[in-house]
């Protein structure tokens, strides 16, 4: 039969309320009682269920993350680490996929989150670069963590966890410029995205750190995708001076730009270097693999969700930089890139 709370109580000699006050982490509970519940629960092996906890409760036990992203493998890995979260903590995660472009988009994120009452919610990009999105959660109490490109932690950035692309990106075009090549193409993604202007700003500092100055013909506007990938390549082997290496944004891009090269019987890396970011399956499963940089978007989902847990009270957000968790994607070197061919 299935463990009830009653069960708990029963074992640990307490009131039903107070397992409740435990699970629900109230600081009242003195610390006896507190390890008595717990080691019952744990005896137990008591998994209290979260709808049920919704109705019976003022308090909500389920999360949301929404997302706009074309990449289906950032959103497993981030829906990966959402969940360990939640099962660690006994909540559950609601998943919402919608358009960031909607006219009625912050509207739509509002009625979500009251309707499924919504203990707090987890942003990634766009949603989470959007300040009206922000201050629509901030005026009805709800709690959110945002999934944010940048460098430096600050006061003006609370409830994030950021990825540092900027430095990701230096570190890769530093790498090839290592190889010897100078003529370096860029490929964009999605300019709503504050990823891939991260990326491009890194990509030019590392070249003007050399003394090279970024060609715009080399500079590629786009998506994040493998059509873009395919389309951006295409254009840069179409120069008369072709460049001797591509940056993609990220691998589906890189996986687009090799696909098209070879369209066009150029040798990888012998003829054209290509890298990517975010060592996405993408990265291992073309041939070469791609060079890239490994983001770990599970982990960061997972800091993100934990980081909402301890501060899920309405109108509480952090404001002390130290706790804004940030992330280097690490540079993985594979067969995709080589030393510059001229």
């Amino acid at each position: 039969m299935k463990v009830t709370i009653n069960d708990v109580a029963e074992l640990a000699g307490v009131s039903i309320k107070t397992v409740s006050r435990v699970m629900n982490n109230e600081p009242s509970v003195k610390q006896a009682t507190l390890d008595k519940v717990t080691a019952a629960i744990s005896q137990l092996n008591y998994q209290p269920n979260a709808a049920a906890r919704n109705l019976a409760s003022t308090r909500s036990y389920s999360i949301g993350y929404i997302y706009d992203n074309p990449n289906a493998y950032y959103v497993i890995d981030m829906q990966k680490g959402l969940l360990e979260a939640c099962r660690k903590h006994g909540y559950e995660l609601l998943i919402h996929p919608t358009n960031a472009k909607s006219v009625g988009i912050v509207q739509e994120v509002i009625d979500l989150v009251q309707h499924a009452r919504l203990a707090g919610i987890v942003l990634t990009p766009p949603f989470s670069e959007m300040p009206e999105i922000a201050e629509a959660l901030d005026s009805i109490g709800v709690d959110f963590v945002r999934i944010i490109s940048g460098s430096t932690p600050s006061p003006k950035l609370t409830n994030c966890v950021l990825v540092d692309d900027f430095t990701a990106a230096f570190k890769i075009t530093n790498h090839l410029l290592e190889l010897g090549h100078t003529d370096i193409a860029f490929l964009c993604g999605d300019e709503e995205h504050s990823s891939s202007g991260e990326r491009l700003a890194g990509f030019k500092a590392a070249l003007t750190k050399r003394g090279i100055q970024a060609n715009p013909k080399y500079i590629v506007p786009g998506s994040y995708s493998f059509e873009s990938g395919v389309k951006g390549a295409k254009t840069l082997l179409a120069l008369a001076h072709k460049p001797t290496a591509i940056f993609a944004c990220n691998d589906e891009i890189a996986a687009g730009a090799l696909f098209s090269a070879r369209l066009s019987n150029v040798e990888i890396p012998q003829q054209l270097s290509i890298v990517g970011f975010e060592n996405s399956p993408f990265s291992r499963q073309t041939w070469p693999p791609l060079t890239t940089a490994h983001q770990p978007n599970s982990t960061i989902a997972l800091q993100a969700a934990e980081l909402l847990f301890r501060h899920a009270r309405p109108g509480v957000h952090l404001a002390n930089t130290e706790q804004q968790p940030v992330f280097i994607p690490e540079l993985l070197v594979r067969e995709s890139t080589a030393v510059c061919p001229r």
